[in-house]
């Protein structure tokens, strides 16, 4: 895969982005032979559409890419992915039409097309290279693909290959290429540090659950921190899920795999934080050892919590990670999961819904979302529904009945475990993209990294 722009001494064939409504004024301007040969190939300017107009020699001496109008544009996003993935071998530039934020986005959505994984099925190199547009941090651009990418292969190993053993060493090599300190816990290391739920959900496994924690940056600068499930692989436990549902649960350990990608951007551009990163990392499995639905666990918070269904374990090691993440009372809190289905039937796939009792930071992930084409969707902390998640024999339950709200109770249950905190906010990711679109591939998906970096840097002034 390829995460860089080609050289800018190197020479370049243009490519002109064209509307619609101004092909016919671009055409005028041109040679009788380019008038002919556009009008011969029945070329429209249609959104994705892609024409290679031969030179005297026969090679390619210029492109016209269609852009379609402003209400095709808006059905999507990262359209000019496309034109990397249409045009022959060789090295491009962006000649005309595109500026601002569009010509960033452009910039953009090209390097997402270099996107392969080919870790098991091996792919042939692509050798089609953009020139960085003028104007555009072609670094900052770069770096945020390496983070985007990271993440992608993580979600997209299977847990033979990516278990909370293979997730620990990733986790290790970065915080190595950064410099960052870590502290692992492991086992029943856990439970005398007090990490009680994290050991309960994973110790049924070969592998043994474990906390991966990382810090990097002065202590002086902003507190952000950023907490992921990682749950390798979720059989759902002793309530064992179907076998079309487990089919894809290789995907549960998303949002580790979110803030690790989010955590290398964060450190590759030397961003004035004080970073920490916490990944409960566990494999759901079934044996002797596993938790029982009735069960009842002791936090490290000290709530007790019901276990009513020992498929609702997202939220278990996420409560004890986010309990030490508050302790500290970090000035940004962020939790990434791919926690429960319910988000997924409310905002479908490409939606990442979150949550936050801070409006300042709340309109800040919005407009942050809208800007990088990452978007975002404001869910209630709904109170009325705290009920639901107080059974009766314990503080809180892990899986109401009835059905309803589903995504809001766990965001709920997850909240009881931040309380120093005042930013702070909980996105319910899918972490996969289920068909292709435009720069993403079916398979592992980066959702809400680019918003929640945009708004840090809008926020903190980076």
């Amino acid at each position: 895969m390829s995460t860089k722009f080609a050289d800018p001494g190197i020479s370049s064939i243009p490519v002109h982005v064209l509307e619609k409504s101004g092909l016919d004024d671009w055409l005028n301007g041109q040679t009788s032979v380019v008038q002919n040969w556009v009008s011969a190939a029945k070329f429209t300017a249609s959104l994705g559409s892609c024409l290679t107009v031969p030179g005297a020699d026969g090679g390619v001496s210029t492109v016209l890419f269609g852009w379609g109008d402003a209400k095709a544009r808006a059905r999507g996003r990262f359209h000019f992915a496309k034109a990397a993935e249409c045009l022959p071998d060789g090295t491009f530039h962006i000649e005309s039409n595109l500026a601002g934020t569009d010509l960033t986005e452009a910039a953009y959505a090209w390097l997402l097309a270099g996107y392969r994984f080919d870790r098991y099925k091996g792919a042939k190199p692509s050798a089609v290279r953009l020139k960085a547009p003028r104007g555009i941090d072609s670094k900052r651009l770069e770096t945020m693909i390496e983070g985007e990418f990271l993440a992608r292969d993580l979600i997209n190993t299977p847990a033979s290959d990516m278990g909370p053993e293979q997730l620990e060493k990733a986790f290790l090599q970065l915080a190595k290429q950064h410099k960052a300190k870590t502290r692992i816990l492991r086992g029943d290391e856990l439970l005398k540090h007090n990490f009680p739920m994290i050991h309960a959900v994973g110790r049924a496994s070969d592998q043994q659950p474990r906390l991966l924690d990382m810090t990097w940056g002065k202590n002086s600068d902003p507190k952000v921190t950023l907490v992921g499930k990682g749950v390798c692989f979720d059989t759902g436990g002793l309530n064992l899920k179907p076998g079309a549902t487990m089919g894809l649960m290789k995907k549960d350990m998303g949002g580790a795999a979110t803030v690790m990608g989010l955590a290398h951007i964060i450190m590759a551009l030397g961003l004035k934080v004080r970073l920490r990163v916490l990944v409960p990392a566990v494999e759901n499995s079934v044996s002797a050892g596993a938790i029982r639905p009735g069960d009842v666990l002791t936090s490290r918070k000290g709530l007790t919590v019901e276990i009513n269904n020992t498929d609702a374990e997202g939220r278990l090691v996420l409560a004890d990670a986010l309990a030490l993440a508050d302790e500290e009372k970090p000035d940004y809190l962020f939790c990434m999961a791919t926690l429960t289905g319910a988000a997924r039937v409310a905002l479908g796939p490409d939606v990442a819904p979150y949550y936050t009792d801070d409006d300042h930071l709340s309109h800040a992930l919005v407009r942050a979302g809208r800007k990088v084409g990452d978007p975002l969707w404001r869910m209630p902390f709904h109170a009325p529904y705290e009920k639901m998640i107080e059974p009766d024999i314990a503080d809180l339950d892990n899986a109401p009945s009835g059905g309803f709200a589903g995504s809001i109770t766990a965001a709920l249950f997850l909240r009881r475990f931040v309380e120093n905190t005042t930013s702070f906010a909980h996105f319910d990711i899918f972490g996969w993209m289920p068909t292709a679109a435009p720069g993403r591939p079916k398979g592992g998906a980066f959702l809400g990294g680019r918003a929640i970096l945009e708004a840090l840097c809008q926020k903190l002034d980076l």
